[in-house]
């Protein structure tokens, strides 16, 4: 019961900010509509380097919601009380990493059909995308959890947690990429995806926690 009132907050929170989602959303296809209008009409030449303009840009628009990662929960106490509850801090990464990635990175899963037919991508690659997110989005929520949590404490430098998120995150649009347009190794593509996340699965709730830890110590 505990962890679905968890969920009920975080999606009573996610529905009182809907506006910054559909910003983030808006954000999203803008960028496509310039990458196609500075690219051309070309079809051959969008489909070749569109998946990786869309995988740049869901990169980018993911590293927009870093900030109410942990900040907010922060700031008004609520990470506490949510600990005094009965969860560990590690417990509360992972309810996080769950919940950004159900109430955040879903809406950009619906949202790919579409932005993948703006660029003319055939029906088999638009479903090896949709399963190259639905693994590679996971990741992006795990990093992103530890990058807002190392950043509670700064309070000039916001794009640090960006920075971070954007230099651990390569090898997963590489081989995400990678993925959509394997012939013959889409299994070792595959295996070597959801070798990346069972990693940040294993180790963002222990790097979180303890930089909840640190920051609740130190501010």
């Amino acid at each position: 019961m505990k962890v679905l009132s968890f969920f009920s907050r975080e999606f009573k929170i996610t529905m009182g900010s809907l506006s910054d989602l559909l910003t983030t959303l808006l954000f999203f296809f803008l960028s496509i509509f310039v990458f196609i209008f500075a690219i051309g009409s070309d079809k051959e030449i969008l489909n070749s380097i569109g998946i990786g303009i869309i995988w740049s840009l869901l990169l980018l628009s993911s590293t927009l919601s870093l900030k109410r990662y942990y900040n907010d929960d922060f700031e008004n106490n609520s990470i506490v009380v949510i600990h005094m509850s009965g969860f560990s801090y590690e417990i509360i990464s992972i309810l996080k990493i769950i919940s950004h990635f159900i109430f955040i990175q879903i809406p950009f899963l619906l949202s790919i059909p579409l932005a993948c037919i703006l660029i003319n991508l055939s029906f088999d690659k638009i479903i090896f995308f949709l399963l190259s997110f639905m693994i590679g989005s996971l990741i992006l929520s795990c990093l992103g959890s530890i990058a807002s949590s190392m950043n509670l404490l700064n309070k000039t430098n916001f794009s640090l947690g960006s920075i971070i998120v954007m230099l651990f995150s390569i090898p997963t649009v590489i081989f995400s990429v990678g993925l959509i347009n394997a012939d013959n190794n889409f299994y070792s593509m595959l295996n070597i995806l959801f070798g990346i996340l069972l990693i940040f699965l294993a180790i963002s709730p222990w790097i979180s926690g303890l930089c909840i830890r640190i920051a609740l110590e130190n501010r």
